[in-house]
C-alpha cells in the first residue's frame, strides 16, 4: 500500500470519529497561511467566530526567525508569533500583549532585531518539548481568541524554480533556495517545493481541517506563505477529504518579486497547478482589484468555485485589508454559501 493510501486511511478514520460530534453555535474556522496576510484574515475572523484555528507555515528563514532556526534548530517562530498577536483582543490586555510580543530589541549586540515573542515561544518549546502545548500556553497568556498551530513538525526549506533569475539569462530556469530569497526573487517563479519533500504534518492541524466548517486560505505571499500548505502531503489530503467549505482570499495587489505582474486569475492558475485535486467553494477578491471579472470567474470555475467581490481594502488607499470590511465579507460568505451544522 502506498504512503498516500495509508494517509488517506488514517484521515478517513479521523473523519468518521468526528462525524458524530455536536456542532456549536458558531462556525469552526481554520485559516491557513503566514505573515501579514494570515494576520489580516485572523484579525477579521476573530470578530465573527470564537472557534478559530490558525495553521501557520514554518518555512521562514529570514530575520530573527532565521537566526533562531539556524542557531537552535527550532521551527521558525515569527509567523506563529504574528498569528498569536493577530488573535489578541481589542481590549487593553490584548493590545498590550500584542505589542509586547511584537516588540523588537534595538541594540548593538546579539539581541538586536529579535522579537520578544520569538524568544518566548522558543523558550517554552525548550521547556516543554512540545510545539503545540507551548503555543497553547502562549495563547492562554495573551488571551488569544483562537488557537495557533504549525503546519509541520519540522522546519522546512522552500525552493523555487525561477525563470530569468539572472537578467542576463532570461530563459534559464534555476533553483532559488530559502523563503526570504524566494519572496524577493527577480524573474518569474514557475513552481515551488519544500525540503524535506514529505514533511510530517502536525496531527492537531490535520484534525482541525477535518473538523472545520470553513477553511480559509490566503491572502498572503502566494508562493512563500499560501502554497506551502499544499506541499505537506497529510495536510493536502485533509484539505481534499474534509467536508468543510473552502474560501480562497486573493491579495489586493501582486507582490513585488514572487508574483510581479500576476493577474488575479493567474494566482488561481498557479495554485491549481500545485494542487490539482483541491477544489474550492468561494474565491474572495476586492472588487477594485479585479480588472477582468470574466477571466477570474472562469479560473475560479475550473477550481469548482464561485467568485465573491467585495470592498475589503483599507479606505486610505494602502493595499492592506481592512479588518472590519474583511470580517463582513467572510461573514456574508459563511451565511450565503451554505453550512455544515446549525451554528447560527
Amino acid at each position: 500500500m502506498t504512503s498516500r493510501n495509508l494517509r488517506l486511511r488514517r484521515l478517513s478514520r479521523a473523519t468518521s470519529a468526528l462525524s458524530g460530534r455536536k456542532r456549536g453555535a458558531q462556525p469552526k474556522v481554520v485559516a491557513l497561511g503566514g505573515g501579514m496576510g494570515l494576520s489580516a484574515s485572523l484579525t477579521a475572523l476573530r470578530r465573527i467566530t470564537g472557534d478559530l484555528t490558525a495553521v501557520v507555515t514554518v518555512a521562514d528563514d529570514g530575520g530573527s526567525s532565521g537566526r533562531l532556526r539556524e542557531e537552535l534548530g527550532v521551527l521558525p517562530p515569527g509567523d506563529l508569533r504574528k498569528a498569536l498577536a493577530a488573535l489578541c483582543g481589542d481590549d487593553e490586555w490584548g493590545q498590550t500583549w500584542a505589542q509586547v510580543i511584537q516588540h523588537r530589541f534595538e541594540s548593538k549586540g546579539e539581541l538586536h532585531g529579535h522579537a520578544v515573542g520569538n524568544l518566548l515561544i522558543v523558550s517554552l518549546w525548550e521547556q516543554l518539548g512540545d510545539h503545540v502545548q507551548a503555543l497553547d500556553l502562549v495563547g492562554k497568556l495573551l488571551g488569544a481568541h483562537g488557537r495557533v498551530l504549525p503546519m509541520s513538525a519540522v522546519p522546512l526549506e522552500l525552493q523555487a524554480l525561477v525563470r530569468g533569475h539572472d537578467p542576463e539569462r532570461p530563459e534559464d530556469v534555476v533553483t532559488v533556495r530559502g523563503q526570504a530569497t524566494v519572496a524577493l526573487t527577480p524573474g518569474e517563479v514557475q513552481s515551488v517545493h519544500v525540503v524535506p519533500a514529505d514533511p510530517p504534518a502536525v496531527p492537531e492541524a490535520v484534525a482541525a481541517v477535518l473538523d472545520a466548517d470553513w477553511v480559509v486560505l490566503g491572502p498572503g505571499s502566494w508562493f512563500s506563505s499560501v502554497i506551502p500548505h499544499l506541499l505537506v502531503p497529510e495536510l493536502l489530503d485533509a484539505l481534499v477529504l474534509t467536508k468543510a467549505r473552502k474560501v480562497l482570499s486573493l491579495n489586493l495587489a501582486p507582490q513585488p518579486g514572487e508574483t510581479e505582474g500576476f493577474s488575479p486569475q493567474r494566482h488561481l492558475e498557479v495554485l491549481g497547478r500545485h494542487a490539482p485535486k483541491l477544489a474550492l467553494d468561494v474565491v474572495l477578491a476586492d472588487e477594485a482589484a479585479v480588472p477582468d471579472r470574466e477571466s477570474l470567474a472562469d479560473a475560479a470555475k475550473r477550481l469548482g468555485a464561485a467568485v465573491e467581490l467585495a470592498p475589503v481594502a483599507s479606505p486610505d488607499g494602502v493595499p492592506i485589508h481592512d479588518p472590519e470590511l474583511l470580517a463582513a465579507a467572510y461573514d456574508r460568505i459563511f451565511r450565503m454559501h451554505g453550512r455544515i451544522g446549525p451554528w447560527r
